[in-house]
């Protein structure tokens, strides 16, 4: 019965909600015929009611990452609500108008008062808060799996002679949880190989909490290919800190699963380790740590003065670090000499503006560097944008990304 209260106040103010939205649709089909405006009408109120249905159904139906229908129905139902808001800001706005003239002409009769709303207004509520939600919709439809290739040439003064022109890959954040067929990491990984990468880096968050999401794609991401080797480290949603366990010793267990996997996969993964590269008799060094985060809440697992001893020597050091608030929270303060960073966690929020000259995100409030190339002095962070996705079942113009760096001796 409590449970029901709340539901019955949440059902009552989507309502209020749309029969605010209601009053501007009326206003811009004002010259319609009457039965087209009826359909247009019933048609509304038809699509609230399938809405409140199906909301009421998924709300008492267990989560479960493999409810395909639930995850692509709620989140299209949030998509639609965000999207009846930004019509309510326009009608806030006729609606101060038109309060702001009743009181005029309550002071002087000679202020003539139109009650009526302002039809551009009603219609550019409409018109705005249909760029979003079309945008969203297609990043459900297309953009979750609309792989881009991205590729940068980095040089360095002390990158070994051995190693110009050696190409490298980064790959992050697959939350193979979210994936609810093989074919698109089969594709993925096709384009993966079509690079015919020395190294192939993968910066953490395989899943999104469990280890048992990632057994249905294990055998397609063994098929990575790299001339020299896969080298892996953990993200946050790896060590399962957002579920709720039966006992330790289960969260323990999935964990070791987990890095398991990698090694069944033939990843090398690098637990606040490093390893040295060859190639033709010089070398490089590729750090890996446990996940570091430098914001509030999120645990700092990793090790960077165990990963870095034994590569003190090594003319070049690349660094894999799952969050990227790790370069400024201790790597560029402390290890000068550790020339690359690869990070990710970000996702670019998997939402906003990517475009020449404007690149913009939510997230950018929260990460300083969150998307993309960043340089400090000598040493440079890269914040890949990730291959897959959580809880938003898409994509809109920050795209799964595969990065393909080249390094070149200065």
């Amino acid at each position: 019965m409590q449970r029901m209260i709340p539901f019955a106040i949440l059902i009552a103010i989507l309502f209020l909600i749309d029969l605010y939205v209601f009053q501007g649709l009326k206003t811009i089909i004002q010259g319609l015929s009457p039965e087209v405006q009826q359909v247009l009408k019933i048609g509304y109120w038809v699509l609230f009611v399938g809405a409140i249905v199906v909301f009421a159904i998924f709300a008492n139906t267990p989560r479960h990452p493999s409810n395909v229908t639930k995850i692509y129905l709620t989140n299209i139902f949030f998509i639609l609500y965000a999207s009846k808001l930004l019509v309510m800001l326009f009608l806030f706005v006729d609606d101060a108008i038109r309060i702001s003239k009743m009181t005029l002409n309550a002071v002087s009769s000679e202020v003539a008062f139109d009650p009526s709303r302002n039809k551009f207004l009603s219609q550019m509520g409409f018109l705005v808060a249909a760029v979003p939600f079309s945008a969203f919709i297609y990043g459900m439809v297309k953009g979750a799996y609309d792989y881009r290739v991205k590729r940068i040439t980095l040089k360095f003064p002390n990158l070994p002679a051995a190693f110009d022109g050696y190409k490298m890959l980064q790959i992050s954040d697959l939350h193979t949880g979210s994936f609810h067929s093989k074919e698109p990491l089969q594709e993925a990984v096709r384009l993966i190989n079509k690079q015919e990468a020395d190294l192939v880096f993968f910066t953490g968050d395989l899943v999104n909490n469990v280890v048992t999401e990632l057994y249905d794609h294990l055998e397609t991401l063994k098929g990575i290919q790299a001339k020299t080797g896969v080298y892996s480290v953990l993200g946050n949603h790896d060590y399962g800190d957002y579920v709720k366990w039966a006992n330790p010793e289960t969260k323990r267990q999935n964990l070791h699963n987990l890095i398991d996997a990698h090694g069944k996969m033939g990843w090398q993964i690098l637990m606040n380790e490093n390893r040295l590269v060859e190639k033709d008799g010089e070398h490089i060094a590729v750090l890996g740590v446990e996940n570091w985060g430098n914001r509030a809440n999120f645990p700092k697992y990793g090790d960077l003065n165990k990963a870095y001893t034994g590569a003190e020597k090594a003319p070049f050091k690349v660094l894999l670090s799952h969050d990227p608030s790790h370069w400024d929270g201790e790597i560029n303060q402390n290890y000068p000499d550790i020339d690359l960073t690869l990070s990710g966690h970000t996702h670019g929020m998997q939402f906003g503006v990517n475009i020449p000259g404007l690149k913009w995100s939510p997230v950018q409030y929260m990460y300083k560097q969150w998307a993309g190339l960043y340089q400090k002095g000598q040493q440079y962070l890269y914040v890949n944008t990730g291959l897959g996705f959580i809880g938003y079942p898409g994509r809109v113009g920050f795209l799964p990304e595969i990065t393909v760096f080249e390094l070149k001796k200065a």
